[in-house]
C-alpha cells in the first residue's frame, strides 16, 4: 500500500545531494505507489506539490548563479587593479586615471605609488587595505565565489534530473489509472452483455 512517506520531498531518510536537495522517487512499479484507483489523485497531487518545490528550488539557484556571474568579473577586475598597483615600483611616474563620480562625470587623477588601497565591502561600508591584504582578500572571495558557482551549476542539473523524474512518474501513474479506468469499463461492459444476452 502507498504511504505520503514514499512521496515526501522532505523526508528524512530520502538520500539527497550534498547541498541537502531530495532525489525525486523513481516510479518503476505504479502499484508501489497506489493500490488502487482511490489513491490516484492524493498521489499526482503530491508528485505535483514535489515539481513545484523543486521548480521554486531551481529558480532560487538560477537567481542565486545569476548574482555570482555578474560579481565574479567585478572581483577579477578589482583583483587585476591591486595586483597592478602592487607591481608599481616607489619611483614609477604618478599613473593618470579616469575615475567615475556619478553615471556621467568622470574626472582625472594623478595616482602616485600607494600601499594602500580602500575596498568596497558592500552595505555602504568601505575599508582600508594594505596591498597583500587587499590582494588575499580579493583571491579569497573569487574563490569563494567561483565555488559557489560551481555549486549552483550543479544543484541546477540536478533539479532539472529531478523535475524531468517527477513529470516521468506523474504521467506514469496517470498513464495506469486510464489503463486501469478502460481494464474496468471493459469489465462493465462484459458483465452487462453476459446480462443482456438471456433476455436478447
Amino acid at each position: 500500500m502507498a504511504t505520503s512517506q514514499q512521496t515526501s520531498v522532505s523526508s528524512k531518510d530520502a538520500p539527497t545531494n550534498p547541498r541537502g536537495i531530495p532525489y525525486a522517487p523513481f516510479v518503476d512499479r505504479v502499484e508501489d505507489y497506489v493500490a488502487s484507483r482511490a489513491e490516484v489523485e492524493g498521489a499526482l497531487k503530491n508528485f505535483q506539490e514535489m515539481i513545484s518545490k523543486y521548480q521554486f528550488m531551481q529558480a532560487n539557484t538560477e537567481r542565486r548563479a545569476l548574482g555570482l556571474k555578474d560579481k565574479i568579473p567585478d572581483i577579477q577586475k578589482t583583483l587585476e587593479t591591486v595586483e597592478f598597483l602592487q607591481r608599481r615600483t616607489t619611483d614609477s611616474e604618478p599613473l593618470e586615471a579616469t575615475f567615475e563620480l556619478n553615471d556621467t562625470l568622470f574626472a582625472k587623477a594623478a595616482i602616485a605609488q600607494t600601499e594602500e588601497v580602500y575596498l568596497w565591502l558592500g552595505a555602504n561600508v568601505m575599508l582600508s587595505y594594505t596591498l597583500p591584504e587587499a590582494l588575499e582578500l580579493l583571491q579569497s572571495k573569487l574563490s569563494a565565489a567561483q565555488t559557489s558557482l560551481e555549486t549552483c551549476e550543479e544543484d541546477l542539473d540536478f533539479l532539472r534530473e529531478q523535475i524531468t523524474t517527477m513529470e516521468v512518474a506523474t504521467a506514469r501513474v496517470y498513464n495506469w489509472d486510464v489503463a486501469e479506468r478502460r481494464k474496468e469499463k471493459g469489465a462493465d461492459s462484459a458483465s452487462n452483455g453476459k446480462k443482456a444476452s438471456p433476455n436478447g
